[in-house]
């Protein structure tokens, strides 16, 4: 019988202990576990880093850790952590052996210690970053509550707050998410009409159709443009020490115009890298690769163009990193990556792809403009086609009028110029024995050059003025327009000064008084006009080259004739100076007029000696046999060759009346691709003056390869980006998104998908999220990479429509509401935050684009010595005074303080994640600031009419 009862309990203790004993833990993981204990404790000296690298012993990958050093030690020997150097060191009380060094100031945890040892008892195994591998649809979880979800966004947020013992928020009020969907997706709030419209509605799709109606407005595109401008580092002006005010709004306005036509996001990018270089590029796609021409533009006194041409390239690597990428790449810029498998050299190699282009600065003009533009073209050709018809010999005629043409020019000997003084800005030689300025450019100045000649009975001198995409508008000047005006040209033989008879050019400006009050002050007069300006011996006459819109761009050319000849023998020292001083009489007073690309020749050749009446173009199209030229040529000649005809001078006078009424344009800053190529070279610690290894272009081996034939352009590189194969692009929109809606990304650094990163609230939905966006299968409009499409997504999920009242229980068990047990609740920005108290106050002016708006501001801010120099802030008096806050001019260094205060970003850097501040600054803006005190005694004085 006591045997029994012992067998007995003996069975019923076993069982009691199956039953009740704790479960096997689940095996660590490496990327959730193990590497991020590593990467902020021991990669900075044995991670990716070769030049910090410590020992030669890198932690990061396995087949290193695990391989003996030359001592034999192995930092970790799998399954036995005794044996392992790798542990021996965290637990050694020797301060010369023990790991992290003290000067590291990093020491690991108890339980962190526990936890390497466990795994590599449990054998040590690595995997591969998340974020490096390219997503895969994973499948959807299964949940216990079904009914709840709407979409597939639903079922992976319900399975988390299922495996934390959590439940979803109940649905907010109709009001409530109505307000929440207009702030979302237009940042502008319903109107009374409209919620009484959505809570009378009781169709089942009530909800959706507001969300159509939303997506379809072109507010939508304003409410998005302004997260990717952050990202783009928009702004109205240079940066550094003039910030000088810059005509970029185009882009700003590509960005709205594509987002509410939905451009597919692989499309968007790969027209904002390399626009220019699609076929048949519109003008749409030239102003896109202004999101690489946003960068700060340094104009200081004695800069060196190419130390800041270097910056803003580190600039545009940054913004891709941040924007595209969701890498911290700039880290590469000075070594190896210490964190992410990305090498110095890999850095430069991506350099490579962005390296070969022109700062250009481009004309555009809006669509009126280039409808009447097109039509005063239209024209043009049919007055010179009714010209044609009417003389039928007019081929003839032009022949014979050109064999005489090409014969008529001297023989001029191109001087190779040396800077004797370039009035702080820099001259940058282009091997045709031109120079361009670049840098610095003072509004007053003298420019001095030294030329060796070995030609003897100089009798005049050519100063070509030449266009190049690295000038405003394409020059040939460094005014806004591309324009320039040269007071006074003189030169010296051998210290001998050169007196000049006569002065002519091919093309003279109307002579014109410009005047300007400095300082209260009696106005100051200068005179612009023809060439015999620039040597009468008094700055303030000048020659000056605006044609006017549409033909102000083209390259000019004077020719000064010698009183008697120079240099009688073969050893000449020429001391030429270009004075410049009609700079500043402009609406910005540091506007420059400088010469911006120039050449300068002499001949020999007996006089009388005069300018090329024959544009630079058409003299290059005649050196082209008649048989060999397009009809556009010969159009171009035609064109000319006309307006020498005294015969047909009514319809010329007809012709230059179209001219004047061509439309100004504006500037926009864009990239154009250098037909010679320029060498990258690797940078020691980043500095342009130390160039070292050339490498060419290529792309990181930890993400997805290039295709096996192609080429090293801006365009290769934008669509490598873009790849399905792409690890991170996806992910990192798709995060970004969902920031904006949630308050915090799934990933909760937006700006960095690497190593360092904390791991995902939901990876699985991120990846979800990712493969949907490049291949919708949800819906019937599944179209790839479609922005509206995966916002209808989440706004229509059940988890957006949430209710955002917390209980005490939510905020204990997950105060940041990572896991979305209920809905978004923190501060809209900055922009809607002013743009509320417009559009409730009736004062909103609702324009969609245009240029940029200057609301009420402290006069102070715009003058020394809160600015460089009293900068043009000239207040908007109408209705553009309450245009959206996107449109409020962006100045980098005063930024406009409304917005400041509510944590709106300067536009210095790439910025994908904002501040989100809450001080009595922000109390004190709404109750003082100008355009809100408007908006307040509207709101009241509607409330008094209407009740």
């Amino acid at each position: 019988m006591k045997l029994l009862r012992f067998i007995a309990g003996s069975f019923i203790a076993a069982a009691a202990t199956t039953a009740f004993a704790a479960p096997a833990p689940e095996p660590l993981s490496f990327t959730r576990d193990i590497r991020p204990i590593l990467s902020e404790n021991c990669f900075a000296c044995h991670g990716p880093d070769e030049e910090k690298r410590k020992g030669k012993l890198r932690l990061d990958l396995r087949e290193s850790a695990i391989k003996p050093a030359k001592s034999d030690a192995i930092a970790i020997v799998p399954s036995k952590p005794a044996e392992s150097e790798l542990v021996k060191r965290i637990l050694s009380d020797d301060p010369d052996e023990h790991m992290p060094p003290a000067k590291s100031h990093k020491v690991l945890k108890p339980e962190q210690i526990e936890t390497l040892k466990r795994w590599i008892a449990e054998g040590a195994s690595y995997q591969g970053h998340w974020a490096f591998t390219a997503p895969t649809r994973p499948a959807l979880p299964k949940v216990k509550d079904e009914k709840w979800a709407r979409n597939p966004i639903d079922t992976f947020v319900l399975a988390k707050l299922e495996s934390e013992n959590l439940r979803p928020s109940p649905e907010a009020d109709k009001i409530t998410l109505l307000r929440r969907l207009h702030l979302d997706l237009t940042g502008l709030p319903p109107t009374i009409a409209e919620v009484d419209a959505f809570t009378a509605d009781p169709s089942p799709n009530a909800y959706e159709k507001v969300v159509d109606g939303l997506l379809a407005s072109l507010h939508y595109g304003e409410r998005w443009g302004r997260h990717w401008l952050d990202a783009a580092r928009y702004a109205d002006s240079d940066g550094y020490e003039k910030d000088k005010s810059r005509q970029v709004w185009f882009y700003r306005d590509y960005v709205i115009n594509a987002l509410n036509k939905d451009l597919p996001y692989n499309q968007f990018i790969i027209e904002q890298l390399a626009g220019d270089l699609l076929p048949n590029a519109t003008q749409d796609q030239i102003v896109a690769t202004g999101f690489l021409r946003n960068s700060m533009i340094n104009e200081e006194g004695g800069v060196d163009p190419e130390q800041f041409r270097m910056d803003a390239m580190f600039d545009r690597m940054e913004a891709i990193g941040k924007g595209v990428l969701g890498l911290t790449i700039q880290c590469a810029q000075c070594h190896s990556h210490k964190y992410d498998p990305l090498t110095q050299e890999e850095y430069y190699r991506l350099f490579a792809f962005l390296n070969n282009d022109h700062e250009a600065q481009r004309v555009v003009y809006t669509p009126e403009e280039q409808m009447k533009s097109a039509n005063i073209t239209r024209q043009i050709r049919e007055i010179e086609a009714g010209l044609q018809h009417r003389a039928p010999n007019w081929e003839t005629k032009m022949a014979e009028w050109e064999s005489t043409a090409i014969k008529d020019q001297p023989q001029w000997h191109i001087l190779e110029l040396e800077v004797a003084s370039d009035g702080s800005q820099r001259y940058i030689p282009r091997g045709d024995g031109s120079v361009i300025a670049q840098g610095y450019a003072p509004t007053h100045g003298t420019s001095a050059f030294n030329a060796k000649t070995d030609l003897t009975n100089i009798t005049a001198f050519r100063l070509e003025l030449l266009t190049d995409p690295n000038l405003p508008a394409n020059g040939p000047g460094r005014s806004f327009k591309g324009t320039c005006a040269l007071s006074d040209f003189s030169v010296e033989a051998n210290s001998q000064k050169v007196k000049f008879s006569t002065a002519t050019a091919d093309y003279e400006q109307p002579e014109s008084l410009l005047e300007k009050n400095f300082d209260d002050k009696t106005p100051e007069k200068r005179i612009v006009g023809p060439v015999k300006f620039a040597i009468d011996n008094d700055d303030k006459t000048a020659w000056a080259i605006d044609a006017g819109p549409g033909r102000r761009n083209h390259e000019r050319k004077a020719v000064f004739q010698c009183e008697k000849s120079v240099a009688a023998d073969a050893n000449t020292t020429l001391n030429i100076k270009l004075k410049q001083n009609h700079g500043g009489w402009n609406s910005d007073d540091h506007q420059n007029n400088n010469l911006g690309r120039f050449r300068l020749s002499v001949t020999n050749q007996p006089g009388p000696i005069t300018a090329d009446p024959l544009p630079k173009r058409i003299r290059d199209l005649l050196a082209t046999p008649r048989d060999k030229r397009s009809p556009a040529q010969t159009a171009a000649i035609f064109s000319y060759w006309r307006s020498t005809i005294a015969d047909w001078k009514e319809a010329n006078d007809q012709i230059e009346k179209l001219w004047q009424d061509w439309p100004t344009g504006s500037t926009s800053l864009t990239l154009l691709a250098r037909e010679d190529g320029r060498e990258t070279h690797m940078l020691g610690r980043g500095d342009w003056l130390k160039p070292t290894k050339e490498v060419t272009a290529g792309v990181p081996a930890f993400l997805n390869p290039l295709p096996e034939t192609h080429d090293s352009s801006r365009l290769t590189f934008a669509k490598w980006l873009v790849d399905p194969k792409s690890p991170t692009t996806a992910r990192v929109f798709i995060n970004r998104i969902w920031q904006s809606y949630f308050g915090m990304g799934i990933l909760a650094t937006p700006e960095d998908f690497g190593l360092q990163s904390q791991p995902p609230s939901h990876p699985q939905l991120l990846d979800w999220l990712a493969c949907e966006f490049m291949e919708p299968t949800i819906g019937s409009d599944q179209i790839p990479w479609s922005l509206k499409r995966m916002h209808r997504l989440i706004v229509t999920s059940a988890t957006y429509r949430q209710n955002s009242h917390v209980t005490p229980d939510q905020y204990i068990a997950d105060p940041y509401n990572r896991l979305l047990s209920r809905g978004p609740r923190f501060r809209v920005e900055g922009e809607i935050v002013r743009d509320i108290a417009l559009a409730t106050s009736g004062l909103l002016n609702p324009t969609i684009g245009g240029r940029s708006v200057m609301p009420p501001a402290p006069d102070y801010l715009f003058l020394p010595p809160s600015s460089y120099a009293p900068f043009p802030w000239i207040v908007e008096t109408g209705a553009e005074k309450y245009r959206r806050a996107l449109y409020t001019f962006r100045r980098r260094s005063t930024p406009y303080p409304a917005l400041q205060t509510f944590d709106v970003p300067n536009a210095d850097i790439s910025c994908v994640r904002r501040l989100r501040s809450n001080s009595p600054l922000q109390a004190l803006v709404l109750l003082n600031e100008p355009v809100f005190f408007e908006c307040a005694q509207s709101l009241a004085r509607s409330t008094l009419e209407q009740g």
